[in-house]
């Protein structure tokens, strides 16, 4: 069973990413960052989802590698559940809680200096 709002918000989604560019635009800061100065685990990811539209895998990168290696692993979650005719639980729970460690601690390392690399330009 198809998610039709899901679906329609997905595309409405890609589409506003394909033909809006982020890096010439005015989109809202992230939060924290306008309050703190500190890259959260989502910064650079309208930059880097904009990038990998238009092919760009090195600046997609070079934006937000977590976002770059999570798109493929959700895209085979999601065919997994679909090909499942969307029984069940997407993922286990521990899965959800990983999930939640990688991004918190991807989040501080690219605050630190030895992870500088990983916060987007500019």
């Amino acid at each position: 069973m198809v998610n039709r709002p899901a679906v329609a918000a997905g595309v409405l989604a890609v589409t506003g990413l394909l033909l809006v560019n982020p890096n010439t635009t005015h989109v809202p800061l992230c939060p924290l960052h306008a309050m703190t100065g500190l890259w959260c685990p989502l910064c650079g990811s309208l930059r880097a989802g904009y990038a990998l539209l238009h092919g760009q895998l090195s600046t997609a990168l070079t934006d937000n590698v977590l976002l770059v290696l999570a798109l493929p692993v959700l895209m085979l979650l999601w065919l997994r559940r679909a090909l499942a005719g969307g029984a069940g639980r997407l993922v286990p729970a521990w899965l959800c809680w990983a999930t939640v460690g990688i991004a918190l601690g991807y989040g501080v390392l690219r605050n630190l200096p030895a992870g500088s690399w990983l916060a987007p330009p500019g």
